[in-house]
């Protein structure tokens, strides 16, 4: 896999995912609503969307968003995952969730097809995912596919999934093969693509694509426009941001989103990516390219440029105007510390997929319809 900046990773199958350690903190609760919607439960009465919340991190270097997973199989967690637009999975570290006398540096420590261990159905189906630039800067995560019941929230807004795969991994290690801090890298990817495929022909996406929200609902999810005043160092818990289950005025004109289709690769099995064609004017020059809106990149954004030599910083006070072919647009000026921009040569990053950061997402409001595959977007 390739990989072309600092504090954000491009996985194999091109989804742009930031990796930062995860600690298990600032929670309001871990315990789970009984009352709020399943992922088999239909009933008409309550089919209302679930509000989720999320924690807004600044770190004064870069922003990041985080969600909370409550539950795993039979037993109650506490752990922070990034929230990312630009893949899809559900991957955490095997610590703290598994027996300490299950997970090895070579593996997990099992016989057979498969073990039950708490609710949580571990197979043997392995994977690999990498990370890094070249050779020299090469990180590895090892681990196997899972699935369970996976809760995603807290008390004040969950979503349980009866079924969910996910990818759960026993170590992260350096180009030098040190092992990295657990639960380095948790993350939660919320795009319809599949991050991780395996040779029985299963594989991971957004949980929310598996949870059924109900009656007059369509599966999917909105993000509202985050604005600025909750990031903080700690990270502010924030009720309410992440909607999940799309009510027939979402998905309609009258709510405000321009929708654009997702690039179709199931055929090639990594299922509808969520890159979108666009046009990208800076300094006069016009770029076609395909783009990703990833809450998970920050604080640079990256436009592929096939004219550019190599890597450049676009000056400050630089206006830069995107273009969808839906005809949705979106305009911001580079400052010395927001909306930093990269001008790139695709033989430089290796892919041809340009990316909008996290700040678009502190003006914009952001949805993924699973049922029409598409993407929309809408300005505040």
């Amino acid at each position: 896999m390739n990989k072309k900046y600092p504090f954000q990773l491009l996985p194999v199958i091109l989804a742009a995912i930031i990796l930062f350690s995860i600690a298990s903190c600032k929670k309001v609760s871990n315990t789970v609503d009984n009352n709020v919607n399943s992922s088999n439960t239909l009933n008409s009465t309550t089919a209302t969307p679930v509000k989720l919340p999320i924690f807004e991190s600044d770190s004064d270097i870069y922003k990041l968003l985080f969600m909370e997973v409550s539950k795993i199989g039979n037993q109650n967690v506490n752990y922070d995952l990034v929230f990312d637009t630009g893949s899809g999975g559900l991957v955490i570290d095997a610590n703290g969730i598994l027996p300490a006398s299950m997970i090895t540096s070579n593996g997990f420590n099992f016989t057979g097809d498969s073990t039950i261990v708490d609710g949580i159905t571990i197979t043997s189906e392995e994977s690999v995912v990498e990370y890094g630039d070249d050779s020299a800067s090469i990180t590895k995560v090892y681990g196997n596919l899972a699935y369970a019941p996976v809760t995603i929230g807290d008390a004040n807004g969950n979503v349980v999934v009866t079924r969910l795969p996910f990818f759960i991994y026993y170590k992260g290690v350096d180009a030098n093969g040190n092992l990295l801090p657990q639960h380095y890298f948790d993350v939660l990817g919320v795009s319809p693509e599949y991050d991780i495929t395996f040779s029985n022909n299963a594989f991971i996406t957004s949980p929310f694509s598996y949870y059924t929200p109900g009656t007059g609902l369509t599966k999917g999810f909105k993000i509202a426009a985050l604005g600025t005043s909750n990031f903080s160092e700690d990270g502010t818990y924030v009720p309410g941001v992440v909607t999940v289950g799309l009510t027939a005025t979402d998905i309609s004109s009258a709510s405000g989103f321009t929708t654009s289709p997702l690039l179709n690769a199931v055929s090639q099995g990594d299922g509808y990516l969520p890159y979108v064609s666009a046009t990208v004017t800076y300094k006069s020059k016009n770029v076609s390219t395909y783009l990703l809106f990833d809450s998970g990149t920050e604080p640079y954004s990256y436009i592929e440029d096939k004219t550019a030599t190599g890597l450049s910083l676009l000056p400050t006070n630089t206006p830069v105007s995107v273009l969808l072919a839906s005809g949705f647009t979106y305009n911001y000026t580079t400052t010395a510390k927001d909306n930093l921009t990269y001008i790139e040569n695709p033989t430089t990053s290796g892919a041809d997929i340009s990316i909008i950061s996290l700040e678009y997402f502190l003006t914009g409001e952001y949805m993924i319809n699973f049922a029409s595959n598409t993407l929309g977007l809408k300005n505040n």
